[in-house]
């Protein structure tokens, strides 16, 4: 394989301080610096891994952070797909995106991984994947599979 994973994905926003703040407080990501190309644009970069970075444009006028659609409607990008560190990683965040909202915690089995889907301040869907520990060789689940021991608030 020639490549080693993703370097980055682009956003766009109206809100460059909200957006930072939410993947800061829930997967612990870093602002590591800013760039002012013009009075109109504002490029911040966050770190959400080791090699992996959110660059987040704020660009004056531009709307298209407002503009949602529904899973596969989206373009040829429909959602942010984030790898947990670990399992012990993927619960504490998937406690923190119920605590501000973000996601009801519903934890997918697909198999060989877990996933929680959550929504951002500025309504782009994203997924949290780990390995499973329980996975069943060979065994692939459809969306939808409840994780066994995450139950939700409620139910």
């Amino acid at each position: 394989m020639l490549l080693a994973g993703v370097n980055h994905v682009a956003l766009l926003t109206q809100d460059t301080e909200r957006l930072c703040s939410f993947y800061q407080e829930v997967f612990g990501a870093t602002v590591s610096r800013e760039l002012r190309p013009s009075d109109e644009m504002r490029l911040t970069f966050v770190n959400i891994g080791p090699s992996t970075e959110l660059n987040i444009f704020e660009v004056e006028g531009n709307t298209e952070a407002e503009r949602q659609t529904p899973m596969f409607g989206r373009g040829r990008i429909d959602h942010l797909g984030l790898q947990a560190a670990s399992k012990e990683a993927f619960d504490l965040i998937r406690e923190r995106l119920m605590e501000c909202g973000a996601s009801e915690g519903f934890v997918t089995d697909f198999g060989p991984v877990l996933s929680v889907f959550f929504r951002d301040p500025d309504g782009l869907e994203g997924e949290v994947c780990v390995g499973n520990p329980d996975a069943e060789p060979d065994v692939m689940n459809p969306p939808g599979t409840p994780a066994a021991g995450y139950g939700l608030p409620g139910r």
